[in-house]
């Protein structure tokens, strides 16, 4: 109880810049669960439907395959799919290629979508922390230019105290969003490149000639 009080007085001491820099973090916050929920399905899905369509591809029934990826909406049954029903009239590996590769590039923006907003969260969130303390510093010279002397400097020290709140409250946000936006980056990239190289795998599977 006295960690949260002491936690409260703080947001209080901040000044009213505190609450754009709250509700920063919380937006930031949102997408991270949404973000961090998103991915951990889409890997645990892809690994599924990569385990029932490759098997049926590897033995040549790829009318059940087809509709086993049409079914899906995970992005490798998007990419796989894609790639059986141009294999069909296909002559070469490039033709299968391509459709894929143009596939890949469909489903990609849905796997990196609302990332990219952490980062501007955490530039916004430290760009209020420093507004919010000049502006108190501003304040703060404001108040005690007509103080009596003896009282200036302890009023002056208070301000500045109080300024500097705003700053650290706003680096506190910022920084847990920078480390999530690049730890999520990581992962969708991770993720990105296992449709590659299940892109590749069953581009070999099809037995065409590079």
């Amino acid at each position: 109880m006295e960690f949260f009080a002491t936690v409260i007085r703080f947001f209080q001491a901040g000044g009213e810049f505190m609450y754009p820099i709250l509700i920063v973090g919380v937006f930031g916050l949102a997408i991270t669960i949404e973000r961090v929920l998103y991915l951990r399905r889409a890997q645990t899905e892809n690994r599924e439907v990569w385990s029932k369509l490759m098997p049926l591809v590897n033995q040549g029934r790829h009318d059940e395959a087809e509709k086993v990826a049409s079914t899906s909406s995970t992005a490798i049954g998007r990419v796989l799919g894609y790639g059986i029903a141009r294999s069909r009239g296909a002559t070469g590996r490039d033709e299968v290629e391509l459709a894929m590769e143009e596939s890949l590039m469909e489903v990609t923006p849905q796997l990196e979508r609302r990332t990219h907003y952490l980062a501007t969260f955490a530039n916004v969130a430290t760009l209020f922390g420093l507004l919010g303390t000049v502006i108190g510093l501003i304040q703060g010279f404001t108040a005690v230019s007509g103080v009596n002397p003896a009282q200036k400097q302890d009023q002056l020290s208070q301000a500045v105290a109080v300024a500097m709140n705003c700053t650290a409250f706003g680096l506190m946000t910022a920084i847990p969003l920078l480390l999530v936006h690049a730890w999520l980056v990581t992962k969708t990239d991770e993720l990105v490149d296992s449709l590659e190289i299940a892109s590749v795998k069953f581009l070999n599977s099809l037995g065409f000639k590079k």
